[in-house]
């Protein structure tokens, strides 16, 4: 199955989280781009972030951003 649009926006979503601290998050204001609100919604359904605007990412969320920067590495890497 590829990605479609709405995985997509996850995912970037997901790499714009911090990862240097479990003590820092984001905040999803709602004056952003619709599809960053729907995204930041559609991943609290998910239990991958703590709150529907942003908050901070839960242990998935952690273990889905150290994967998705590998593949994001993987892919840019020339």
């Amino acid at each position: 199955m590829p990605f479609n649009s709405e995985l997509t926006q996850e995912l970037n979503l997901i790499l714009k989280f911090p990862d240097k601290s479990l003590m820092q998050g984001l905040k999803i204001h709602n004056d952003a781009a619709p599809e960053v609100i729907s995204a930041a919604k559609r991943l609290h359904e998910k239990g991958i972030i703590s709150l529907p605007d942003g908050g901070y990412l839960t242990d998935l969320g952690h273990d889905l951003a150290e994967h998705a920067q590998i593949i994001q590495s993987a892919l840019t890497h020339t």
